[in-house]
């Protein structure tokens, strides 16, 4: 990374400085994405969307060996990531998106605000669901389904196809409402739920449907997230997350933000508004920008993004789960800019016209 490091403003008012890899080695480091500095035996700690039999959990087994780490289940996304704020676990897992239902707003509002957070990995998920319930109930008994909204919503075509006047009751997660059906409980509310096939089997519930879902290529996006502190290598397959602010009643203030981007050749995967919170109108903009911080390209992006927005949270560089290499322009890589720099230092040293 050449000298010219973007110093990227964080909402608790400190500045982030981008910088090369560490080693994760290194005494001062965060542990790197599969590492064992955690508890007392050694084992990294994994904070996730619990109980056990979620999508969630199905991300985090692509990432770790639960033999060899501590698995910490949490009722909901925002404990997941403060016990990686408060130190007590090392990573967290939570879904981020959706591609039926978009961004998980849990998700991106925790990151964006609160103690800084970096994504470290990502990781796909197919999701499939089974509508299952206690031994003994049908099909056409079921009144009342509990899952977790984002479930429901992708399956709210099948049930009303299948299951007309079917209600949703809704749970902290797909697993919460299969793990209370595995109980002793005499009437939990509900009738059936749509569970993920993990769910269904851990718990030992009888399935009434599979493939209950409105979508079947339904994919869900989970993020591995991490203190700062440690940037994973570049890949040329790589994203950058952010958050960032717009200037308050600046017309064309969007535009002059995008073009940030769109002049250095870094195309967008994502981009969605948040509110802000503290009045009406005032929105910021989570991003996934393709490239890594490490690239020419996206740190000259980050360092127009400083320059025009008040507020830009660097949110991590990482691995893209589908491998996919952006398709460069001329005059983006990296050799491109170089190239433009060492020109304007010949200017300055009267070397060059």
């Amino acid at each position: 990374m050449h000298d010219d490091a973007v110093d990227v403003e964080r909402a608790d008012g400190a500045v982030a400085t981008p910088r090369e890899p560490r080693d994760p080695a290194a005494p001062d480091a965060p542990p790197a994405a599969g590492s064992r500095t955690g508890d007392a035996t050694g084992r990294a700690r994994y904070a996730y969307l619990g109980p056990e039999g979620t999508f969630t959990e199905a991300a985090l087994l692509q990432v770790t060996d639960p033999t060899e780490a501590e698995l910490l289940p949490c009722l909901d996304v925002i404990t997941a990531l403060d016990l990686v704020r408060r130190g007590d676990a090392d990573y967290a897992v939570v879904p981020i998106e959706n591609s039926v239902e978009g961004g998980v707003n849990a998700t991106l509002d925790s990151l964006a605000a609160g103690a800084p957070l970096v994504i470290v990995g990502e990781m796909l998920v197919p999701i499939t669901f089974f509508l299952a319930a206690r031994e003994g109930m049908t099909l056409e008994h079921v009144r009342r389904i509990s899952t977790h909204p984002h479930a429901w919503a992708q399956c709210r075509g099948w049930v009303a196809e299948h299951l007309p006047g079917a209600v949703h009751v809704p749970a902290t997660s797909t697993a919460a409402a299969a793990a209370l059906l595995a109980t002793d409980q005499e009437a939990p509310g509900f009738d059936a739920a749509l569970v993920s096939p993990l769910s269904a089997a851990k718990y030992g519930l009888q399935v009434l449907a599979d493939g209950a879902a409105d979508n079947p290529h339904a994919v869900t996006r989970f993020i591995l997230v991490a203190r700062p502190g440690y940037v994973p290598e570049p890949t040329g397959a790589d994203k950058t997350t952010l958050m960032v602010h717009l200037p308050d009643n600046e017309a064309g203030a969007l535009l002059s933000m995008l073009e940030q981007f769109a002049t250095r050749g870094v195309n967008l995967s994502r981009i969605e508004s948040r509110p802000i919170g503290d009045s009406l109108g005032r929105y910021s903009f989570s991003i996934d920008a393709e490239g890594h911080v490490a690239e020419e390209r996206v740190q000259a992006t980050l360092i127009g993004l400083h320059r025009v927005c008040p507020t830009v949270r660097f949110l991590g560089s990482y691995p893209r789960a589908d491998g996919q290499r952006p398709h460069l322009r001329p005059g983006t890589y990296d050799a491109d800019f170089r190239a433009a720099r060492e020109w304007v230092s010949r200017l300055l040293a009267g070397l060059a016209v």
